[in-house]
């Protein structure tokens, strides 16, 4: 059987597992709503305006016989007839890419693979570990959307996110990717001004650069305040790189990623038998995300580069311990 042959007889027998003549073009369109959650986004995607995807998802779920996507706050999601569709139109995509004059087989790892994730982990670990998977695989595209947040309950338009705590969610899959600790640092130019503090009391008397403490979304990343609540805010931001800089720069002690601040020859890092805060990194998707080739390609690449750095990520002793 040839390979276009062979294609057709994988939609036949998608439609005579779903018990409808769905049209492939349709599962198609929802595939696209269900990776981005928003019908303009899958639009754009597949050159079709927002109406066009309303009317051909409303078409699709009159021959499903019920709904396969339920809105909610963050966007469209699958509703469990819409995850047996969306299975169904994964084996519509691969069936149609196996389709070439030349015969060979296609790259599966392709398309937009979309990430939500922590600024220092997207530089740290999914940049480098995505621009090698990009050399091997051309056609992949990933958006990176970075924010520091609890894992969402419904993560439309997102393939996965990168929290740091252990994630509290349902219908979800949450797979631990490593540790990482956070430590005090300061300038050495800030220590030559004010001094070195030999405790917590003396630390206390030093202003703090860390998180906006309203904005702070991330009980687990509460321990400078839980632990030196004498410590007044001196620069506040929700960017860890505008904590290291401002570190750097003398606005006060830092509480930071020892992966990003022991970079810096000009930080110091302070008391770390007091201050050496563990906390994971946590990989959080969809159920059925680890089904499209491209999110299980990425999700194997952030693993192996999070295991290939975990000694930076854990930080290496290279302080003054007063």
């Amino acid at each position: 059987m040839t390979s276009r042959a062979e294609a057709w007889c994988r939609i036949a027998d998608m439609n005579a597992s779903l018990g409808t003549a769905a049209s492939p073009d349709d599962l198609l369109i929802l595939l696209a709503v269900a990776r981005t959650g928003r019908f303009t986004t899958a639009g754009e995607s597949l050159g079709l305006n927002h109406t066009t995807v309303s009317r051909r998802i409303a078409a699709l779920e009159v021959g499903l016989g019920g709904r396969a996507l339920a809105r909610t706050p963050g966007g469209w999601e699958l509703t469990d007839l819409g995850r047996r569709a969306v299975r169904a139109a994964e084996d519509v995509e691969t069936a149609l890419a196996s389709i070439h004059e030349d015969g060979e087989q296609a790259d599966q790892i392709a398309g937009v693979v979309r990430i939500s994730a922590t600024d220092g982990f997207s530089a740290f670990i999914i940049a480098p570990a995505l621009a090698q998977l990009h050399r091997r695989h051309p056609r992949l595209s990933v958006e990176i959307v970075n924010v520091t947040r609890r894992a969402l309950q419904h993560r439309s338009g997102l393939d996965m996110e990168v929290v740091v705590g252990e994630p509290q969610v349902h219908r979800a899959e949450a797979i631990l990717l490593g540790h990482y600790t956070l430590g005090m640092y300061a300038a050495r130019s800030y220590l030559d001004e004010f001094g070195t503090p030999a405790g917590i009391a003396e630390l206390s008397e030093h202003p703090l650069v860390y998180f906006v403490d309203s904005m702070l979304q991330v009980d687990v990343l509460d321990a400078p305040r839980r632990l030196v609540p004498g410590m007044r805010d001196s620069l506040s931001s929700t960017n860890v790189f505008v904590h290291v800089e401002a570190t750097r720069a003398g606005a006060g002690i830092g509480f930071l990623p020892c992966f990003l601040a022991d970079r810096h020859p000009d930080l110091v890092r302070l008391l770390p038998g007091e201050f050496a805060e563990r906390l994971p990194y946590w990989l959080v998707l969809r159920p059925d995300s680890l089904r499209q080739p491209a999110v299980a390609a990425v999700a194997d690449a952030l693993r192996r580069r999070t295991a290939a750095m975990q000694d930076a990520l854990l930080g290496a002793v290279t302080a003054i311990d007063a």
